[in-house]
Parts: structure tokens; sequence; C-alpha cells
């Protein structure tokens, strides 16, 4: 029966039917994704090498594919891809300033609510270094200390930071900083989640005259 009309979905009918002709002119494709329906249904997905065949005379009589079913692999990458973007949803919309810093202490991550509170936008801090930027120059030690202890996996809980906004005002942010790792373990950098308590402090303040 014919391959790409019988067993191909039809969006990707072009795709195929090019890497099989050009297998036939002695041209061949390694890891093409194929995908195989039956009954209209999507079945699987194979990882596949078109490779010429060839006759006696080394003429060409057709095409060989060799493949891996890839299937439930590329199932749990969209799920990974999924749950990740649910992650960056919920930390760019999260009631509380939520950033993240690399290895170096660049800014990685800047959510919305840090938005608001410091008037720099995520455009605008993104790759900035968080201590040298928005620290103060008396306190950038002690911040330092903390993201540093962080990289080396010793997390922090309810430490102050005091940072500077866009326009002058320091703002006081109690924040627990925690190791970022990735999927092998390895620490990325340092997560902050953080609550603005620059008025509690004020009020304090006040109630100690």
């Amino acid at each position: 029966q014919p391959l790409v009309a019988n067993f191909i979905t039809p969006e990707y009918h072009g795709a195929v039917s090019f890497v099989l002709l050009k297998a036939l002119h002695g041209e061949e494709t390694a890891s093409f994704e194929l995908p195989l329906v039956k009954n209209n249904e999507q079945k699987a997905v194979l990882l596949l090498n078109a490779t010429t065949r060839r006759g006696p005379e080394g003429e060409v009589i057709g095409v060989i594919c060799v493949g891996q079913d890839i299937t439930q692999i590329n199932a749990m990458r969209a799920e990974q891809q999924r749950i990740a973007d649910d992650l960056s949803r919920l930390i760019d919309t999260a009631n509380a300033p939520i950033f993240g810093v690399d290895i170096n202490g660049m800014v990685t991550e800047w959510n919305r609510k840090s938005a608001n509170i410091l008037g720099y936008s995520k455009d605008e801090t993104i790759g900035k270094n968080l201590v040298d930027t928005f620290i103060q120059p008396e306190d950038r030690k002690s911040v330092a200390d903390v993201l540093q202890k962080a990289l080396l996996g010793k997390e922090t809980a309810n430490f102050e930071v005091p940072l500077l906004s866009k326009h002058g005002e320091r703002f006081t942010i109690l924040l627990n900083a925690t190791t970022r790792r990735d999927a092998r373990g390895e620490i990325t950098g340092v997560v902050g989640v953080g609550q603005d308590i620059t008025e509690l402090n004020a009020v304090m303040a006040e109630s100690k005259r």
C-alpha cells in the first residue's frame, strides 16, 4: 500500500515525500520524525534514518527506513514543557516578589510583583548583576554572602534584602533564598521568594519612638 497516502498524517505528506524522494536520488536523511497513523488516528512517531536501497548493479530500487519509536519520549517532553510553562506563569503572576540569579549573580527571573515594587521591567533587569545594580553599597556584602551560601547549597530563610527602586526609593524585602538546580541536581543559581515589609518596618520604627 502507498506509505505516505495511507500511513502518514496529511500535514506531513509533503515533508515525508520529499525525504523519500531524496533517498531515491541517493541523498540519505538521518534523524527525521515520521508520524504514522491507523484508522485516521495518529498512533506513533518514529525517528528514522532514510537509506537508499540499491540492487546488485548499484541501481536505486527503493528506500529502507530504520528507526526508533519516540512516541512516549515526545509525550514526556510535551508534559515537561507544559509543567515548565505552568511554573513560569505561576512565578510571573505570584502576589510576591520573586527573582532569580545564575551562578554569576546575574538576574534570570524577575516577576511582575518585583517590577511593580521596584519600577524595573523584566527586560531592564535580565542579565544585570543583582547585587551591583539593585543593592546599596553598604548592604552588598551581606546580600552577596547569602547568595553565595545558596550557591553552595546552604539555603537561607527570612533575611532582609534592602533594594533600591528605579526612582531611588528604598524597599525592604523579607526573602527566602533557595538553591536552584537542574535536572541532574547541579546548582544553576538562586531563586528568591519574598515579601515587601517596607511599610511594616516603618510602622515598627514609628511605634518605638
